[in-house]
């Protein structure tokens, strides 16, 4: 029996060690995202005082919050939980304050964002010009805009994708609709 005693011991501890299993973590992985073929259709609207292509996978509703003013409209994209918002204003000597406006509230993402890209728009055919704000980083809105004829009519935008801003799980998304919000600013006319 007193042989048992030692040999019980050591067998314990003999099993405590052997059977230690390392652990690995995995990487986190994300999603597979299904992106759509391009296509586009023109926005038409008899009272709306601008019109655009949008793309196929796209609808646009009313903007239906409290402050909302005339022909202001999301474009929803449900399967990437997207929105491009689009509000409207008329140009009454007034021009400076609505670019002015239009840039603070790009510029309110820099906290967050990494760059800031500004790129000129200009369609003198059309008289449509703006600026094109590209926003690198965590941010609400990667992408804004504003387009004007300078005298009448002034269209700003900003997309906002309804996910955690983790840029390295959006960023396939925002690569996607990048192209369809440029689409839609180079297909701007003003209708009145």
């Amino acid at each position: 029996m007193k042989k048992y005693l030692y040999f019980f011991p050591v067998l314990l501890l003999l099993i405590s060690f052997s059977c230690k299993k390392e652990y690995v973590p995995k990487p986190r992985g994300f999603f597979r995202i299904e992106f759509q073929k391009k296509s586009y259709h023109q926005l038409l609207s008899p009272t709306f005082p601008y019109r655009f292509e949008i793309p196929d996978y796209s609808q646009i509703v009313p903007d239906d919050e409290r402050l909302t003013e005339p022909f202001w409209v999301n474009l929803i994209i449900p399967a990437h939980k997207a929105e491009l918002h689009i509000s409207y204003k008329k140009v009454n000597n007034n021009l400076a304050k609505l670019t002015e406006d239009s840039h603070t509230l790009a510029y309110k993402h820099s906290i967050k964002a990494d760059a800031i890209n500004e790129r000129l728009f200009m369609n003198p055919e059309k008289k449509v010009y703006g600026t094109i704000y590209l926003i690198d980083g965590n941010t609400a809105s990667p992408l804004q805009f504003y387009l004007t004829d300078s005298t009448h009519h002034f269209l700003r935008g900003a997309l906002y994708i309804r996910e955690v801003p983790n840029i390295d799980s959006i960023r396939p998304v925002i690569e996607f609709l990048t192209p369809d919000v440029i689409h839609l600013i180079e297909t701007t006319e003003w209708i009145r």
